[in-house]
């Protein structure tokens, strides 16, 4: 989605990330919303280590509500979470974080994302990736979640 496509009534949500603009995880989770007609986008916000602490700590009194966190940000992102998600804390990290009144959640959906396949342990990390990214396209935005569709969305 181009930015002068965004209207009014576009869902949005974040991703946090060196490049996150260019990422793996924004271009899965858009291609998941246009594919499924769904008028949402993710915001990218390509940030470095030194403003890391600074955008953690604000996100909880901004206006952003829903948020990826890329790779490099999941172990210390952990910090910056009031509340966990049992899987979060058992890994170590947070693949995403809801903030509900000033409250910031993390997520981790490896669980999630395993329980979609019969034979998980066969699967590789990409898959497992776009696994997440499905599901959170499902949570936020009521994307269908099809893992027929993974092999499509990885090889376009």
């Amino acid at each position: 989605m181009r930015p002068e496509e965004i209207k009014p009534d576009t869902g949005l949500c974040t991703i946090l990330g060196y490049n996150a603009q260019t990422g793996y995880m924004r271009r899965y989770f858009n291609k998941i919303m246009k594919q499924q007609h769904i008028n949402a986008t993710a915001i990218a916000l390509n940030i470095g280590d030194e403003h890391f602490d600074f955008t953690m700590s604000s996100v909880g009194q901004s206006k952003v509500d829903k948020m990826m966190i890329e790779r490099e940000f999941a172990q210390k992102a952990l910090a910056y979470c009031d509340v966990l998600n049992e899987t979060a804390q058992r890994e170590g990290r947070v693949d995403f974080v809801e903030v509900e009144e000033g409250k910031v959640k993390g997520y981790c959906l490896d669980d999630e994302a395993k329980a979609l396949f019969g034979k998980p342990e066969y699967l590789d990390d990409q898959i497992l990736f776009v696994a997440k990214t499905m599901l959170l396209a499902s949570r936020w935005f009521n994307a269908k979640i099809d893992v027929d569709d993974i092999p499509l969305l990885i090889g376009e």
